[in-house]
């Protein structure tokens, strides 16, 4: 039932994309950008190059939807990825990045594959970004410190008050252990 609502609402989509309706473009976007955007940095692009492969696979999509002439037979997304994708290696052939025999190997590897494994990626970052609003303070920004912004223990030490590195070292050992249990526990949960 859930994929016929999915196929009834993905042709509502493109039926709005053919009329330029903002809202559907706006939404096509939104779901599907950062899994282009996620494709194309992996792969030696920018967030620049994922925008521009990107609009170009939305001209596509909308020259399509207004000559009715798109049949899908798989998700928007999976469709988005492969078309993203082909304009990538053929951008990536273009500057010289990729030789012809690449380009034929990579082709050969089910896109299924990468949107699933990207939707993984995507619910476990959503589930650490979860966790994280759960664990509170100071384990939030005492974590986000060392991991995201790469600062040194003695400068964490000095920055959160504690007396040395090594006590420092022991609270985000400690934090980790905490975050590690409530990102687990919403894990189980999902999982049942």
């Amino acid at each position: 039932m859930a994929q016929l609502d999915t196929i009834a609402s993905e042709k509502l989509l493109l039926a709005g994309l053919a009329k330029n309706d903002t809202s559907c473009v706006e939404k096509i976007y939104r779901d599907h950008f950062l899994m282009i955007k996620t494709m194309v940095v992996n792969n030696s692009g920018s967030s620049d190059d994922a925008s521009d492969i990107f609009q170009e696979a939305m001209i596509v999509l909308y020259q399509k939807s207004v000559e009715n002439s798109l049949e899908l037979h798989c998700q928007l997304k999976t469709y988005l990825y492969s078309i993203c994708r082909r304009l990538w290696l053929k951008r990536l052939q273009q500057l010289g990045r990729v030789t012809q025999h690449d380009t034929n190997i990579e082709e050969t590897v089910a896109v299924e594959e990468d949107v699933i494994g990207h939707e993984k990626k995507q619910s476990d970052f959503t589930l650490m970004e979860m966790s994280m609003a759960k664990i509170g303070e100071p384990c939030k920004s005492l974590l986000e410190a060392y991991y995201l912004q790469k600062k040194h223990m003695q400068e964490i030490a000095d920055n959160f008050g504690y007396t040395n590195a090594d006590n420092a070292k022991t609270q985000k050992y400690k934090c980790l252990v905490r975050l590690k249990k409530i990102f687990f526990a919403q894990y189980k949960k999902i999982e049942n």
